[in-house]
Order: structure tokens, then C-alpha cells, then sequence
């Protein structure tokens, strides 16, 4: 006989029941993620840095050897070839041994998102004599032509970053100008309609050789006397 009262519903699933349920997929999403995360993390990285040695080569076309370093307040210290990942300068050499010149790494932001590119610089000239885009994730058509335009590009042939009479920065700063009103050997003549993004590029390349050269210049003699016991690569 009924109370009048409203009887539980026994198949309900209890507040614990559901928390454990939760709990479980949880569980094993991430237990996905971390498993999906190991398995492509190796072919990843094997992608960049062939993706990395390629880009050296570029900047770098006169060198047929590559050998790794890295640059910081300390100083100019050489890295063995597996240690790629760690390094910021790479220092290209010919087949007699000879250094042709240096690739860094530089980066500012876009008008979307972070450029990274690799640019090419000769100690002996100081110059940055090539460029390449690392990373971009700038408006197509626009933004990436960049990477294509052989006027842009032109600007990297034997773009000036010679060191102040100290040899503690540059002498001129490295800027991107608008197109057309370039006047000097230190000034980046940027793409009409993409200058957001090749401004990111001027200012990538000379906050990178503004900390950097004055610090590969002290310790060149590192560079041109690097043994072949030394980590590289050969292209």
C-alpha cells in the first residue's frame, strides 16, 4: 500500500557510480594522449631536425660540412652532432676544412603568430648573406611570400651587421623599411602589402646579431679551429 510518498528509483545510478565512471574515462584519455604523445614525439623531432639541417644548408650554400655550437653569456662552446636540438650557432665549413660561414637562429613576432627563421652570416664580410623561415604561421598569399619573393629575398645577400668600434653590438641597427625607401646597406626593403611580417624578420635578425656577433667575433678562433673530432653533419 502506498504512503503517498514518491518511491527512489532503484536502477538509478548512485553519485558515486558516475564519479568512478568519470573518473575511469578520464583515466584513460589521458593514459591516450601521453601514449599518442610518445609515439609521435620521436618522428617529430627526427622532422625538425632534418627540417633544420636543410635550412643550414640553405643559408649556408658554400659549405658541404656542419658542425654545431652553442652561444650564451659564457661564451662560444662546441656541441656534439647529437645534440642539435641545443644548439644555437652552426657553423658551415668546406670540403678543405675551411669555415664558409655561420647560420643562427632568430625570432619576433608576426602579425599572427611568432616568425622563426635562419639566417646566414660570413665573420669575414659581416655580412647576412641568406635567410631562411623556419616557422610562420602568417596570412597566406600575404605574409608568406616572404619565403618567395626574389626581391625580399635579395635584401639577404650581403645585408650589412658589422660590429660597433667596441665589438659590443652593431654599428647600425638592422631595420625593415617600407618598400621602395631602402638607402642603406643595413635596411631591409620589406614587401608591399606583407610589412608587418617582414618587419618580424628585421627585427628577428638584428636582436638575434646584436646579442650574438659581438660574442661569435671574441671567440671566432673556436669556429676556425673546430677538429673533426667535434659533432657535425655533412651534407
Amino acid at each position: 500500500m502506498s504512503n503517498g510518498l514518491p518511491q527512489q528509483n532503484a536502477s538509478a545510478p548512485s553519485s558515486f557510480r558516475l564519479i568512478a565512471t568519470l573518473a575511469g574515462v578520464a583515466i584513460m584519455s589521458g593514459f591516450l594522449v601521453a601514449t599518442t604523445h610518445q609515439l609521435t614525439m620521436e618522428p617529430i623531432l627526427q622532422n625538425r631536425r632534418a627540417a633544420l639541417e636543410k635550412a643550414v644548408f640553405e643559408v649556408l650554400p658554400e659549405a658541404s660540412e656542419r658542425r654545431n655550437f652553442r652561444i650564451d653569456e659564457a661564451g662560444l662552446q662546441p656541441l656534439p652532432d647529437d645534440a642539435l636540438a641545443r644548439a644555437n650557432v652552426f657553423a658551415g665549413y668546406d670540403e678543405e676544412g675551411r669555415l664558409t660561414g655561420v647560420a643562427l637562429e632568430g625570432s619576433a613576432r608576426g602579425y599572427q603568430d611568432v616568425v622563426k627563421i635562419l639566417y646566414g652570416y660570413v665573420p669575414e664580410t659581416e655580412k647576412v648573406t641568406g635567410m631562411t623561415v623556419l616557422q610562420s604561421s602568417e596570412t597566406p598569399g600575404l605574409g608568406d611570400r616572404v619565403e618567395t619573393d626574389p626581391d625580399f629575398l635579395a635584401n639577404f645577400h650581403a645585408l650589412e651587421a658589422g660590429l660597433n668600434e667596441a665589438g659590443t653590438g652593431l654599428a647600425h641597427e638592422i631595420v625593415t623599411v617600407k618598400h621602395g625607401e631602402k638607402e642603406h646597406p643595413w635596411q631591409i626593403d620589406a614587401i608591399s602589402g606583407a610589412t608587418v611580417t617582414c618587419k618580424a624578420i628585421g627585427e628577428a635578425i638584428n636582436n638575434s646579431a646584436a646579442g650574438k656577433l659581438p660574442i661569435l667575433q671574441k671567440h671566432l678562433h673556436k669556429l676556425q679551429k673546430a677538429s673533426p673530432e667535434e659533432g657535425g653533419g655533412t651534407l
